[in-house]
């Protein structure tokens, strides 16, 4: 039954599959299985499988396997780990997904100048070890071990962003595969430059619509002499977002600043077996020395006072960092874990500092009236913050209550002079929003596309539509 209800594209007679198949051998597969996980990403969106999808083992091949699309006006779909969370690796229309998995090499580290180079399947914890001997790191820290590819390709950022920022001003240049074929390397290893347009960060965030990241040059970072980490919870959800305003506001550069809301904490709790105070809490991390470390930490804390947070308790040792932080990036699995059997949508969106307290009081406000069941969390250093619906996909009654939410928190943001996605991306799940967002803006990224991309191969359907 499998094989007669099998896509015809997929027979042996379809000659794009054929002159894959001469290429790659082996590493094209049409089995049902491998198709079926490449078109699902880790978000709620359903699976759309591709026709066929090639393991690529180098840039050279990548590029032999676009010609071939192109020549055939198909569609070409990048995957790294699938960890994306607004569509963005579904086959909408088919075509030839490019598993960029075994193009994991670090290709080099240049240590004195605080760089390396890495093909785009490396993912940030494999390339972290590689560099653990050197005294550098790599700082951005999705949660998920995503490829760096694909943290380039979605411009995703973190828990540490609020110090090290987001791959946008991490990425030096990339090697991208064009919808003709055709490869370019973009940026260089020069610190600044004013040679012509950046078209580093034109590929930074673009999904894959406009080509193929198959290598990242990036920034690295020395590991810090100390770190400290310290946990403190809130008696209001609004006192707890007032003291990271004042705090970013006061210069002081904590390296992460992350917001549990109370169902969120009560989440976590029960996940990971911890017993912090079911109440609003931020998660802090201080970098530096340690003299500097202590003192960040010292005037965080006079702050948070201020502001009613109490119970203030510290990691410092490595074990216990690690745990406070595997607990925050677990969240997505509490979450499940509150509602056994149902599934998860994550969604967010970033506003200016000032804005931040009066945007996610107003949609905890709203979620809570709506009824549906969605604890907050967010990288607040930097304005950005995420819902996690706890919801039945297949329940339209409850994907309506929790598109309205969404919705309304997005124009919520929008209105503050904010983003609709400050790290997941649109993929397909954020498209409709960037009219509002960009206006005539979005006309220009259509020309851009239509003039990259004028078959319309690459990733089609995402961003927005030519």
């Amino acid at each position: 039954m499998a094989d007669a209800a099998e896509d015809k594209r997929n027979q042996p007679q379809d000659p794009l599959i054929e002159a894959l198949r001469a290429l790659l051998g082996e590493r094209l597969s049409t089995a049902q299985a491998v198709r079926e996980h490449h078109g699902k990403d880790a978000s709620y969106h359903a699976m759309e499988a591709p026709d066929a999808v090639a393991f690529a083992e180098s840039t050279e091949e990548v590029s032999a396997i676009v010609k071939l699309c192109a020549q055939y006006k198909r569609p070409v779909i990048a995957f790294g780990t699938g960890t994306s969370l607004e569509g963005q690796v579904q086959a909408a229309q088919g075509g030839i997904c490019i598993d960029l998995s075994n193009m994991a090499t670090i290709l080099e580290v240049n240590e004195a100048d605080l760089d390396c180079r890495v093909q785009a399947g490396v993912t940030r914890k494999t390339l972290n070890t590689y560099l653990r001997d050197t005294g550098l790191f790599f700082p951005i820290d999705p949660g998920a071990d995503a490829s760096l590819g694909g943290m380039a390709a979605t411009s995703a950022s973190g828990t540490n962003a609020v110090r090290y920022g987001t791959m946008r001003e991490n990425v030096m240049g990339l090697t991208v595969v064009l919808a003709d074929g055709r490869v370019i390397r973009t940026g260089g290893r020069a610190r600044k430059s004013s040679a012509g347009y950046d078209l580093t960060r034109l590929f930074v965030g673009s999904e894959g619509t406009l080509g193929i990241i198959t290598e990242v040059q990036l920034r690295l970072y020395g590991i810090p002499e100390a770190m400290a980490a310290a946990v403190c919870s809130f008696d209001t959800l609004e006192g707890a977002v007032d003291s990271v305003i004042l705090t970013i506001q006061s210069g002081i550069p904590v390296a992460r600043i992350e917001l549990l809301d109370e169902l969120q904490v009560k989440a976590i709790n029960a996940y990971a077996k911890l017993d912090y105070p079911v109440k609003p809490t931020l998660f802090f991390e201080f970098h530096g020395t340690e003299a500097w470390a202590r003192e960040q930490a010292e005037l965080v804390g006079e702050i948070t006072r201020d502001y009613g947070g109490a119970n203030f308790q510290w990691a410092t040792r490595q074990e216990d960092r690690t745990k406070l932080w595997e607990a925050r990036h677990n969240a997505y699995f509490a979450c499940l874990a509150l509602k056994p059997g149902s599934g998860a949508w994550a969604t967010d969106v970033c506003v200016p500092i000032s804005r931040l307290a009066e945007c996610i009081l107003e949609t905890r406000k709203d979620i809570d009236e709506t009824g549906v069941l969605a604890p907050i969390v967010g990288h607040v250093g930097d304005g950005n913050f995420h819902l996690t619906f706890v919801i039945d996909p297949d329940d339209p009654e409850e994907m309506a209550k929790a598109e309205g939410v969404n919705e309304r928190m997005v124009m919520r943001a929008l209105s503050m002079g904010g983003t609709c996605t400050g790290e997941h991306g649109v993929g397909t799940g954020k498209m409709r929003f960037l009219q509002a967002e960009h206006g005539d803006a979005l006309a220009v990224m259509r020309q851009l596309k239509v003039a990259l991309d004028p078959d319309n191969i690459m990733n089609p359907g995402k961003i927005l539509t030519v």
